[in-house]
């Protein structure tokens, strides 16, 4: 079958499409044809070697997959060859066939397509636990979402609102915010010609936001400390920017905030309980028309340098997604 195959660190640039041998299903494992999988920007960071996770030589990078089930493995249950199906892969999904755990895998919801699934797998779970579970968003409670027409961004903007908090997003251009408007922002600023700190203040009567959901990091984060309300929550994502910011805790004693991390990956090991309220909870917010995932494009699998580096390079909104 055909894959991308990382054998050695490299530039997304250099991803080509190999032929490998095809996968079987082992125990609690299943066996998909991929129809979508789910780009996201730590893939880039993956294959250059910059991430936290380095699998061993050869891999198929790819961690968001949705498709058709081909084969069951030993063990697993509620689920029969031909259903529906996405998943969270952790590697694999870059190909024509994938193995995924079936207890990370989910049937697609009615009405939602391939391309729309495979973006779902990872970045609305983050979006919803990190503001739930993490910032403890409030109906009426003012949030700012940064880079908020990304996979992520988008998520956290929709989900926020179906929260009842008023979402104040921001974005790089008038296309992007406009993206972040359809997604339910109440407020946006483009952040290439206005200083957010000074606007979030000014739409909040001076007060500041009450969360902030950061996956940007740098210099978005410092800036964000002049701009959160007392009681606020400043929630860590993820480090887009390149640079993982430093905090001095004399202004997280003085305005009386917090600031949390969200990694989601991690739940499977420490609170398993919450990944099936997680879901839940996402599933029922999609079913009331809510959270209608995005995406920007979809590429074919020999395509995949095109689509990170347009990932990369920030020329995309929401999701872009590959098409074996």
């Amino acid at each position: 079958m055909r894959a991308i195959v990382v054998d050695r660190w490299m530039e997304p640039k250099e991803l080509t499409v190999s032929e490998v041998p095809e996968p079987s299903a082992g125990p609690g494992q299943l066996v998909l044809d991929v129809c979508a999988a789910g780009c996201n920007f730590f893939d880039i960071l993956m294959v250059q070697g910059q991430y936290q996770v380095k699998p061993p030589f050869p891999f198929t990078p790819g961690a968001e997959v949705a498709g058709i089930v081909k084969e069951v493995g030993p063990g697993v249950e509620g689920f029969s060859v031909g259903d529906s199906v996405f998943a969270s892969s952790g590697l694999g999904a870059f190909a024509e066939r994938a193995v995924v755990p079936a207890r990370g895998t989910y049937a697609i919801p009615e009405g939602m397509t391939f391309e729309e699934a495979a973006g779902l797998p990872i970045v609305y779970p983050t979006s919803y636990a990190g503001l739930v579970f993490r910032a403890n968003l409030q109906p009426g409670e003012n949030l700012l979402v940064h880079a908020a027409a990304g996979g992520v961004g988008i998520a956290a903007v929709q989900i926020g609102k179906a929260l009842g908090a008023r979402v104040l997003a921001t974005a790089g251009g008038a296309d992007k915010l406009e993206v972040a408007r359809q997604a339910g922002a109440d407020v946006l600023i483009d952040y290439r010609k206005e200083d957010f700190v000074a606007r979030v203040k000014e739409e909040t009567g001076g007060k500041g936001a009450d969360v902030i959901y950061d996956s940007v990091g740098g210099d978005i984060f410092d800036q964000s400390l002049k701009c959160i309300a007392w009681n606020g929550r400043l929630l860590v994502i993820g480090f887009a920017s390149g640079r993982i910011p430093e905090v001095k805790l004399n202004r997280v004693l003085l305005k009386n905030i917090a600031i949390v991390g969200l990694h989601w990956g991690a739940h499977v090991a420490n609170e398993p309980e919450k990944i099936g309220q997680t879901f839940d909870a996402l599933f029922d917010l999609y079913s009331a028309g809510k959270i209608p995932p995005v995406v920007f494009k979809s590429y074919p699998l020999a395509e995949l340098p095109s689509a990170l580096e347009a990932l990369g390079s920030r020329r995309t909104y929401g999701k872009v997604v590959i098409t074996p």
